[in-house]
């Protein structure tokens, strides 16, 4: 054995006589004998165990007639989520999330994508299986189907969507009557009003939860504005789910939560909800048309800055001033001009151009409305005829389209994109920059895999929202150097390769 070997034995030997020791040490402090010690802790099978005795207690701490009330309220809640529950769905959504490619030569192809799936709320409204939801939920994705109260499974189709207000229509594909939930009045809600949350928040299934209405016309985005604001307890998968009233009416759709956290976006008792009184008026649009519809005057507004109020003298608070009007719009036929200020529109003060246009969107189509300006030092009481925003598109357009030489035309031609404004519904939705109506076959802008409803957002690097500024920029670039455009399809914003110069002949070239 070598000296190395030698010293390893040793040490282990030490080790082991160590433990020896202590665990010798302990036993003799429990008062085990030796015979103890060579059992090693081991139980003595002969002992029996003793059962404890125990008595509990055969009364509650209040008898029911100490808490009638509390009772009453407790079995008629617990009423009333068995009857809202059963008219409650859970979502389940799958899709394919693809992106846009480009290379270095300009050219655009989408990537294979990836399959992604997601998790929902709904809520029966009809007889017939129509559900609502958050168009959040059901947006780019190619199957959903629908688990019902009774575990049943069935498929579902999109009917409709409206982005603007963040609801969607579906229709659960089977052949059997629903229990469907009835809309409430929401103008009636007041603030401290109890309200049930119900939903299928992070996928667990069928979840009540309980609260008041915290506050109203609470805004949280440009699109999401006038929600109701609640305590009862609102989770990712909740989205689309009902807020419901004492009677078992939805008061509200469940669309968003606040968190502080941007990386566990859990509840922290502040959800909100969509009002149910905007929420039936897009459903019927839905069934009617396909699409929600939107009012649409054909005005154009500036907030206020101190150089207009000096121009029209305007120094109060609220107003709206006009900037434009559009020609042959509902906004021209009942008088209003330029430079006039809205102060009251059908009867309500106008306070923002944000609250100005929510209140011409939510009118409906074909209504004649009051309106009040402030012209010259004056109020002139006008009246007019709201239109559907998207049959705006042919006014919006026409009042863009100046005459062309025919040179210009030529450069137009040559790189061979049509476009026009896009409409309030479409500005909305999220939209901006113009809209590609048409691509010449063989022009420039096909060899570079534009299309129609592409948006085009940006000529040069400098925004551009109109028609006018777009051929304006495109006929003053092209004839002297490369152009490059912005384009968004989709979600996706992305950098055409520069379109080549289109020389002037009439310059000699």
């Amino acid at each position: 054995m070598n000296a190395g070997m030698r010293r390893f034995a040793v040490m282990l030997g030490v080790f082991v006589l160590a433990f020896l020791a202590v665990f010798v040490l302990r036993k003799a402090q429990g008062g085990g004998g030796l015979l103890d010690l060579l059992k090693f802790g081991s139980r003595d099978r002969s002992e029996t165990f003793v059962p404890e005795s125990y008595t509990l207690s055969r009364k509650p701490a209040l008898s029911p007639g100490e808490v009638e009330y509390l009772d009453a309220l407790d079995q008629e809640l617990a009423r009333l989520t068995a009857a809202v529950v059963p008219s409650v769905v859970s979502l389940h959504t799958e899709g394919v999330r693809r992106k846009f490619m480009q290379d270095w030569f300009g050219r655009v192809w989408v990537d294979e994508g990836y399959p992604v799936r997601g998790i929902g709320s709904g809520v029966i409204v009809s007889k017939e299986g129509h559900v609502v939801t958050n168009e959040h939920v059901t947006n780019g994705k190619s199957k959903i189907s629908v688990t019902m109260h009774d575990g049943k499974t069935y498929p579902a189709v999109v009917i409709g969507e409206d982005r603007a207000l963040d609801i969607a229509v579906i229709r659960i594909k089977a052949d059997r009557e629903f229990k469907p939930l009835k809309f409430g009045d929401s103008a009636r809600v007041r603030q401290g009003q109890q309200a049930l949350a119900i939903g299928n928040p992070f996928g667990l299934g069928e979840t009540v939860t309980r609260g008041i209405i915290s506050a109203k016309e609470r805004t949280i985005s440009d699109r999401q504005r006038d929600l109701f604001q609640t305590d009862a307890a609102i989770n990712p998968g909740n989205s689309g789910g009902p807020l419901v009233n004492i009677y078992g009416e939805i008061i509200g759709i469940n669309v968003a939560i606040y968190s502080p956290d941007t990386e566990d976006q859990g509840f922290v008792g502040i959800g909100f909800s969509i009002p149910a009184n905007d929420v039936r008026e897009v459903f019927e649009q839905i069934l009617a048309k396909g699409r929600a519809t939107r009012g649409w005057l054909g005005v154009r507004c500036y907030d206020w800055n101190p150089l207009v109020r000096e121009k029209v003298g305007w120094y109060k608070e609220g107003g709206v001033y006009i900037v434009d009007v559009v020609a042959d719009s509902p906004a021209e036929a009942a008088g209003l001009q330029a430079d006039d200020v809205v102060i009251r529109y059908n009867g309500k003060r106008v306070e923002s151009r944000v609250q100005f246009f929510h209140e011409i969107q939510r009118t409906p189509v074909a209504r004649e409305v009051d309106l009040t300006v402030w012209r010259g030092g004056k109020e002139v009481a006008l009246t007019a005829t709201v239109i559907d925003a998207e049959d705006s598109e042919r006014l919006t357009s026409r009042g863009e389209s100046a005459e062309r030489n025919a040179e210009e035309n030529r450069i137009i031609d040559a790189i061979g994109i049509t476009v026009q404004e896009l409409t309030l519904l479409q500005r909305t939705r999220g939209g901006s920059g113009v809209l590609i109506t048409a691509v010449a076959p063989e022009s420039q802008a096909a060899r570079r895999g534009l299309r129609p409803g592409d948006l085009v957002v940006e000529v040069n690097n400098a925004r551009i929202e109109r028609p006018a500024d777009f051929y304006a920029r495109l006929i003053a670039s092209a004839a002297v150097q490369q152009t490059s455009l912005a384009v968004q399809r989709g979600r996706q914003i992305y950098r055409v390769r520069p379109f080549d110069r289109v020389p002037r002949i009439d310059n000699g070239e």
